[in-house]
């Protein structure tokens, strides 16, 4: 029995940083969150009004998007709005901001990706 509270207490002790480890976002390649779909990681970069998602295979390596298709939900500053992406080689889809997105803004993507992988993924903008 004292055995098992010597074992146990360093484990409960690791808990809550094991907990904030596993709720961190991943990053990817470039600096941008990064949200996995059937298994593709899928990284989101933002520079001004400019938005795109890069799809990659489980090794990392560009995904085609050629067939790909989607749209982001955007919830900021209390207003919900939508955004149709399209594909852009090798490994992209794109669209067009109406305005910069502010800090805590929060997207939604549901679409197909590579070979008709269908799927969501959440960010956060920091």
């Amino acid at each position: 029995m004292r055995l098992a509270r010597r074992g146990l207490l360093p484990l409960l002790l690791l808990l809550p940083a094991l907990a904030r480890a596993q709720t961190a976002p991943r990053r990817g390649p470039h600096g941008g969150p990064v949200a996995v779909i059937d298994g593709h990681p899928v990284e989101l970069l933002v520079s001004g009004t400019e938005l795109a998602l890069l799809v990659t295979d489980e090794q990392g390596r560009p995904s085609s998007t050629r067939h790909a298709s989607g749209r982001l939900t955007i919830q900021a500053g209390g207003q919900t709005s939508t955004l149709t992406l399209r594909p852009a080689e090798p490994n992209r889809l794109v669209g067009t901001l109406p305005a910069p997105l502010p800090p805590g803004a929060r997207l939604v993507f549901n679409g197909t990706i590579d070979h008709g992988h269908r799927g969501t993924a959440r960010y956060v903008i920091e």
